[in-house]
């Protein structure tokens, strides 16, 4: 289980340096419909599983995963349609989809760290 959570961890992670890319270019190998849905990430689907619904918190969990997903589609919307200024605003610090990669990331990372004990 840690090892599915450190991957999600770095994959979520991730996103942002996705996103800047979409912004700077314009393009991205990623679809919103896609990039919207948390079911279609390797995380979202090992929450789906048994082993991932065993989660500590899992409904907290899956809920900000969901809103990482469709915050992270947003941008990416804006990117994908020239708006690159209001995309960049939406990833400042303190935005809501920072807030939502930390409180993910940091609610895994903790459930990592007891699960190693």
């Amino acid at each position: 289980m840690v090892e599915k959570i450190d991957k999600a961890i770095w994959a979520h992670s991730r996103w942002k340096i996705h996103l800047k890319q979409a912004i700077e270019t314009g393009k991205s190998d990623f679809s919103v419909e896609n990039t919207s849905n948390p079911h279609v990430c390797v995380f979202g689907q090992w929450l789906d599983s048994k082993e991932g619904k065993n989660l500590p918190e899992y409904d907290t969990i899956v809920d900000l995963h969901n809103n990482f997903h469709i915050e992270a589609a947003n941008i990416l919307d804006l990117a994908l349609k020239g708006n690159a200024s209001e995309a960049n605003s939406k990833m400042q610090m303190g935005s809501k989809f920072n807030q939502l990669t930390a409180r993910l990331v940091n609610k895994l990372a903790n459930i990592g760290k007891s699960q190693q004990s």
